[in-house]
């Protein structure tokens, strides 16, 4: 299957998106002085936990998407040399 190339720029659009925003968000999170990721000793909370786990699997799933976006950037690319 080929993507078309708007399709392919959009999915390596959206993992570079996902890496910008996750990533900062993770770092707020991290910085998080409400009390909503850290207790008052400082340990960390569920709600950093499942924050954390949901930042991380947008990344993986961001990289992964991206990767597909790039490789039929790749692919279109290689086409249009040869035809």
């Amino acid at each position: 299957m080929k993507l078309s190339r708007p399709v392919s720029w959009f999915l390596l659009a959206f993992g570079v998106w996902s890496w910008f925003v996750w990533t900062t968000f993770v770092r707020n999170l991290w910085k998080d002085s409400s009390g909503l990721a850290f207790d008052d000793a400082g340990d960390p909370t569920t709600y950093f936990w499942i924050h954390l786990l949901l930042a991380g699997t947008s990344i993986v799933l961001g990289t992964a998407i991206g990767v597909i976006g790039l490789r039929g950037l790749r692919a279109l690319r290689g086409s249009r040399a040869e035809g």
